[in-house]
């Protein structure tokens, strides 16, 4: 009876020893995912709601181009675009052109996909050069109407963003997916003349928060052949 026990834990014995080396295996390789790696390639790509808005004649247009470079599980993030509006008031109307520039990291979540597929949380910080211009009627009883204008010739600003979203790959070469955005702690400089209603790149400044939505396609170019 005795060697029959024995042969039992000796087997249960090596069992446990398999299994935990099977387990320290598994935690280096998930340790060595979470570290920060040699990048393989460029994602480059566009947002087509931008482009939409532009074709559709809306009051926003603009366009923009969006690059990231993998370091592992980590993304460095760069968004760069032009974002104009014309808004019509009751008396007159608001218009502002600009650039935007965002930089940032995003962190993906799929540790294992060999297709490079996303899911991610991450941040940006984000700056806006740019020029608006408020003009607008006023009619006065004694001197009639009178034409006003105020403009901001030279206006910077800056924010923050937190951002989540995905990519997923469709066909060799070119991901798709989505990125949202809250943006938050807008600031803005040499705005003397008329308080900024609205930053390229961020938006209306009343609102605070403000959430934006990229609907994005990418091209990736590899940094060598993949595997």
């Amino acid at each position: 009876m005795r060697p029959v026990i024995s042969k039992y834990l000796l087997s249960s014995a090596l069992l446990l020893l398999v299994l935990s080396a099977q387990a320290q295996d598994d935690k280096k390789e998930y340790d060595s995912l979470r570290k920060i790696q040699m990048p393989t390639g460029i994602r480059i790509g566009t947002d087509l709601i931008a482009i939409g808005k532009t074709l559709f004649d809306n009051p926003l247009a603009g366009w923009e181009i969006n690059a990231d470079v993998d370091f592992g599980r980590y993304y460095l993030a760069l968004d760069y675009g032009s974002w104009s509006r014309k808004d019509s008031l009751e008396n007159g109307y608001y218009e502002n052109d600009g650039r935007y520039l965002r930089v940032g990291v995003d962190i993906n979540f799929l540790l294992k996909d060999p297709d490079r597929n996303m899911v991610f949380l991450g941040f940006r910080y984000g700056r806006s050069n740019f020029t608006e211009q408020l003009s607008y009627e006023t009619t006065l009883n004694d001197f009639g109407t009178i034409q006003t204008e105020a403009s901001n010739p030279n206006a910077r600003a800056g924010w923050v963003e937190m951002t989540t979203g995905l990519r997923v790959k469709i066909w060799k070469p070119i991901w798709m997916g989505f990125t949202g955005r809250m943006k938050f702690m807008a600031s803005v400089k040499n705005n003397t003349e008329l308080d900024t209603y609205d930053i390229p790149g961020f938006g209306k400044t009343y609102k605070g928060v403000y959430w934006g939505f990229n609907y994005q396609i990418f091209y990736r170019i590899p940094f060598k052949k993949d595997k």
